[in-house]
């Protein structure tokens, strides 16, 4: 055999060797990997606007019922907050100055301030305790857990519409206190576990005062 047709029979076999198909990873390997089984830019807006409502409502049921606790923690976001610190402001806006030339505004502006700025507060107070929460966990939480006092405030607006008598103010009363403690409450399941044993008192009194300022609005909302 000569020594071109042993080069060439050589060429032959790295061209075997080399040849196949060059192929994207499949879906199910790219799970594997920890990818995502779908590609949000694909997604159709209907649908991730569908996905998010579904999540937030989802949300909203474990704050009703307060057994599990990584969700809000995990999946946290700002949506529900937002929409709740909205949807409150909106109707406490203007309660007790219908009749002064003021539009209400400011008191719209309020409600932000208390439920914003006081969901920091608590926040700092508690990563100044030690707490193994990241900030904008701790706000989704404490966002999320205004839904109580949301429909307490909602069942109040109802019972304003009829001619306020003392029975009707300690209906009132009694409702707003009932989503002030659900409120607290769901929270602190949420948040407990963030402190250290020792600290958990520490770290709830400040979440106690946030919820019973904004409850204190509930009670004092009036339509005079």
């Amino acid at each position: 055999m000569s020594m071109n047709e042993t080069k060439l029979e050589m060429f032959e076999e790295v061209d075997d060797y080399v040849e196949g198909e060059m192929s994207l990873p499949s879906s199910r390997n790219a799970n594997k990997l920890g990818e995502p089984d779908f590609n949000t830019l694909d997604e159709p807006i209907r649908d991730t606007i569908l996905r998010d409502v579904k999540a937030v409502g989802v949300k909203f049921l474990y704050v009703l019922f307060p057994k599990e606790k990584k969700t809000l923690l995990k999946e946290w976001d700002l949506w529900g907050p937002l929409f709740l610190c909205t949807f409150m402001a909106m109707i406490l806006q203007g309660s007790s100055r219908a009749n002064d030339s003021n539009d209400g505004g400011p008191e719209f502006a309020e409600v932000f301030v208390i439920v914003w700025i006081g969901s920091m507060i608590v926040t700092l107070n508690s990563k100044l305790l030690g707490g193994n929460i990241s900030f904008f966990q701790s706000v989704c939480v404490l966002g999320y857990c205004l839904l109580p006092t949301a429909l307490a405030l909602i069942l109040c607006r109802i019972i304003l519409v009829a001619n306020q008598t003392k029975y009707l103010f300690f209906l009132r009363f009694f409702v707003s206190m009932v989503g002030f403690a659900w409120a607290t409450f769901a929270s602190t399941v949420f948040l407990g576990d963030s402190q250290k044993p020792g600290r958990k008192g520490l770290a709830v009194y400040p979440i106690f005062l946030f919820y019973f300022i904004i409850s204190w609005l509930v009670i004092s909302h009036t339509n005079v």
